[in-house]
Parts: structure tokens; sequence; C-alpha cells
């Protein structure tokens, strides 16, 4: 099965989408990687829910990717004696180190962090920027505020904070707990939540050893400031727009997207764009026009992937939505305009020997008009290399290696087979050729690009172009 459209569709597992028989129709109707999220999964499930995607991946005979999703710190206040207070505009109120049930004057805040870290004239955001506090004054043990915006609280209600840079790593007790036991299932990605600075990827990174690759969630305001920084250390980026939009002017999300998208492609880094893309999807058959257009944009912008979160978790319509986000997506890449946009992005290549032969073997496919580029890929980098360039052909990535085939389902324009390596020269030709036939990437008569690392097996070392006629005689 080949996807007739570039970018990828990540969707998200939960009560509506956890069968072995719903994973099926969900990736049938579009759907290339699966996200697992361990705010809502403990161990036990999550290994169940790898079981059944690995089970589904069997059947289908294509490699599928598996996010799992970290937690990442949350950040609540305590309870309340009455459950919920009302608050007003221009009074005071209290965050402090006092256990005691909450009051209409003040609350407990079970982080010590943040009362040593925020200072006079930071904002504290509660439930989602419901409530909007400013500090006045700080001691280490309390913090003193006015309430500028809001009406109530009640208990435990999140808190967030978008001027205070707090000196704790993305990185819990639990998601510690839980990147040891995904590691074990041997999931593909890795998403870091809450991420503030290039520090908070090295532990993760540490733990990881290579076995799972790190995505860095960029929805803090920290982490927008730092982007180049994180960028080089992460493998590759979410656009994590719930919190994003909460910590940040909410009009800001739609430039800051664009930054970021923009910056991950210079890199060669996979971005994906996530949170309400099809929002109203969870209730309803069909989304709104707006949501369409949002949808449509990041797959104008050349994002690599985009998500589905509560849309097929949790909603009435998972296929349906998975589905919509497909026709959405092949739509727009059809359009007149589509290419002209995305080649307007594109970045000039890094001096490196697998960016020049990336950036060789698209323009010779788009100048000759050929079938396919064929990127034998161990690693996985000249696939990434292949996809930086977003050419107009689509991209088969070859691997021996099955996790880097998973892997690199998230990537744009990608599709992955996993192939024994080749045995020399000409075995790497007739294989490429033979392989470009069965899935459906060219015809007898065609015409395919190559390319490899010579020596075969040496890691990183792109540097052979070769085009080559797809026969009928193939074998």
């Amino acid at each position: 099965m080949r996807r007739n459209r570039k970018v990828k569709i990540l969707a998200t597992i939960g009560p509506a989408s956890s069968s072995e028989e719903m994973l099926k129709k969900l990736f049938e109707a579009g759907a290339d990687v699966f996200r697992i999220n361990m705010s809502h999964t403990d161990h036990e499930l999550m290994r169940t829910l790898v079981g059944r995607i690995r089970a589904v991946e069997a059947a289908v005979g294509r490699p599928i990717g598996i996010l799992a999703d970290l937690q990442g710190p949350k950040l609540r206040v305590g309870k309340f004696a009455n459950v919920k207070e009302a608050l007003t505009p221009g009074q005071t109120f209290t965050l402090d180190d006092n256990p005691e049930p909450g009051t209409s004057k003040r609350v407990y805040l079970p982080h010590p962090e943040i009362l040593s870290s925020v200072e006079a004239g930071h904002r504290l955001l509660i439930d989602d920027g419901k409530l909007e506090l400013k500090a006045i004054k700080s001691d280490g043990k309390s913090i003193t505020c006015t309430v500028v915006a809001g009406s109530g609280i009640s208990d435990k209600k999140g808190v967030s904070l978008p001027d205070t840079d707090l000196p704790v790593g993305a990185l819990t007790e639990k998601d510690r707990a839980d990147l040891d036991a995904v590691l074990a299932t041997g999931v593909d990605w890795v998403a870091l939540s809450f991420v503030q600075r290039p520090e908070d990827l090295a532990e993760a990174r540490k733990i990881a050893r290579g076995r799972a690759l790190i995505m860095a969630k960029i929805e803090k305001p920290q982490a927008v400031a730092r982007l180049p920084e994180i960028i080089e250390l992460s493998d590759a980026l979410m656009v994590a727009r719930g919190d994003l939009g909460v910590e940040m002017p909410i009009e800001a999300v739609p430039g800051i997207q664009k930054q970021i998208t923009r910056a991950a492609r210079r890199a060669g880094k996979p971005v994906v764009i996530a949170t309400q893309m099809l929002e109203s999807m969870i209730t309803a058959p069909v989304p709104t026009r707006a949501e369409v257009s949002d949808v449509s944009i990041a797959v104008f912008e050349g994002a690599d992937a985009i998500m589905l979160s509560a849309e097929s978790a949790a909603g009435a319509y998972p296929v349906e939505a998975v589905a919509m986000m497909n026709r959405i997506a092949t739509k727009v890449e059809a359009d007149p305009t589509y290419a002209g946009i995305i080649n307007a992005q594109r970045s000039e290549p890094e001096a490196t020997g697998a960016d020049a032969i990336s950036l060789a073997a698209r323009e010779i496919a788009e100048t000759l008009k050929l079938s396919a580029i064929i990127s034998y890929t161990a690693s996985g980098t000249t696939g990434l290399r292949a996809a930086r360039e977003r050419p107009q052909v689509p991209i088969v990535a070859l691997s021996p290696i099955l996790n880097t085939a998973r892997r690199l389902s998230l990537l744009w324009g990608t599709h992955c087979v996993v192939s024994p390596d080749a045995t020399d020269l000409d075995d790497m030709v007739d294989r490429a050729c033979r392989i470009a036939l069965e899935e459906g990437f060219g015809k007898p008569g065609d015409r395919v690009i190559i390319t490899a690392g010579v020596p075969l097996r040496t890691p990183g070392s792109t540097n052979m172009l070769r085009i080559a006629y797809v026969g009928s005689d193939t074998h």
C-alpha cells in the first residue's frame, strides 16, 4: 500500500481507537504513525497497544512508527475547602507552601521550584489561562498576586508560567519510569514535553542511547527563544499549539508555527504540527471550514506530519477524522500552487557530501522527470537528507533495518521498504528497480535515480548517484 500524499499523519490512540481492528482501520484510512500519550496510559496498557500496532504492521506489510509522548512536569495548585472559589479582578490572591485547603484568599502550591523562581511582574496562568494572576512579591515561601482576569479557581487546576524559567528538567520521575518502559518495548520516537532549554534533551538522550529518536515538543516561550540550540540536539520537533497558545499570546501562535516549521526544514529535522487540527470532529462527522484551512496551511508549509489528538483518541469519529485529514492533504498537494510554495521555502544544502548528493538527486529527478528517488539508508540519514530537499518525485527509502524504516515513516514524502542489504552495486540497482516496480513507483521503461553510500553498509557515507531503467525483466 502506497500513500498518494507526501505529508504524514499521526493518530493518537485512546479509548476510541485502542482495539487492533480499529488500529487497522485507522492505518487504512491514512495513519502513518501512532501516538501513545503517556499522560493517560499505564505501562501495561502501553505494552498492549504496542503489541497491537505491531500486529497491524505485520498484517498490512508496511512499517508503522510509534511515538510515545511523555507527560512532562504537570504543575497544579492544591485543593480548596469548598472545591472552588470565586475571584474578582483587582483582588489579592496568594499561592504558598501551606498544605491547608485553599480559600478565596490563598491556595497551596506544592511546587517549591515555582515559589523560589517567580519574581514580581511575572504572570501565572491558571486553568489554561482562564485565570490570570500577576505576581506582586515573592519571598520563596509564597507568591502574592493580583487577579488580572478571570472569575474563579478550583481544585488541582494547572499552572502555566510564561515569564518564568524554572530550574527543573523536562523529565519527572514518572517520565523516567515511562521512558524506561517504552524503550523496552521498542517504540521508535519519544516526545519530550515542556522543553525549556537544550539541556532538557540531554538526559533523555543519555537514557535512550539511540534506542529511540527524541522529539522536542515546543510549547513554552523559553523553548522558542532557544530554538536553534534545541533543534540541534533533537531528532524532530513538534509544534504543540495547545500549551503554546496558553503561555504565549494566542495570536502569536500561527507565526511561531511558521518559524518553527521553516527552521526545522532548514535543519533537515522532521516537524509535526499538533493540537486542535480537526477539534470539532471529536463530536461532529465533519470539520469546520476553518479547521480544514488550518490543516491545509501546515501542508502548504511543508510540515512532515500533521497530528490528531482527541479526535482519534476519544472522539466519536476517529476513522472519519483520519480520512478527512488524508483527503485535505491529498487535495492540497494536488493544488497548482503547492509546488511553488514548497520550492520557495527550500533552503541551501549544507556543505556535506550527503546534502550535495541529495540536492543533485532531486534536480536530476525533476529535470528528467524520473519516477522516484530510491535511497539506500541503514541509519536513516540518507532518507532524512533526501526528504529535506522536498522533491516533487516520491522518495523510496530502502533499509535492511526494520527500526530505521519505522522511524522514517514520520518523514515527508518517504515510502519505507525493508529490504535485505545489497551484495554489490549491480544487486543494488536490480533490487532498487524491482522494488520500484513492485511498490508501484515505476513501470517498465521508467527511470529512477538511486542514491547510496559506497562502500556499502558504511553509515553516513552517501556518495553515489545512479540512474537506472525499470525493466519488465527486473528480477
